[in-house]
């Protein structure tokens, strides 16, 4: 038996805005906490002992291929 936490979310009506994909022939129990509110995305930080020291050094969109970037277009 494995744990697997999986958020989900409801219309105006109570039902679920996307069924979540389960595995198959398996037993699922499940226990659902009703959260007050929607969880802010807080944004990350460095820690003050490295905030303001970091150098670029070379181009950053060169690390990593552009479909890891995730930017709007």
């Amino acid at each position: 038996m494995y744990a697997e936490r999986v958020m989900l979310e409801t219309d105006v009506a109570g039902k679920l805005k996307q069924v979540p994909v389960l595995p198959a022939n398996k037993r699922v129990e499940a226990i659902f906490l009703v959260m007050d509110e929607a969880q802010p995305i807080t944004r990350r930080q460095p820690a003050p002992e490295i905030a303001g020291k970091t150098k670029i050094l070379g181009e950053v969109f060169d690390s990593a291929p552009a479909a890891d970037w995730d930017l709007s277009k």
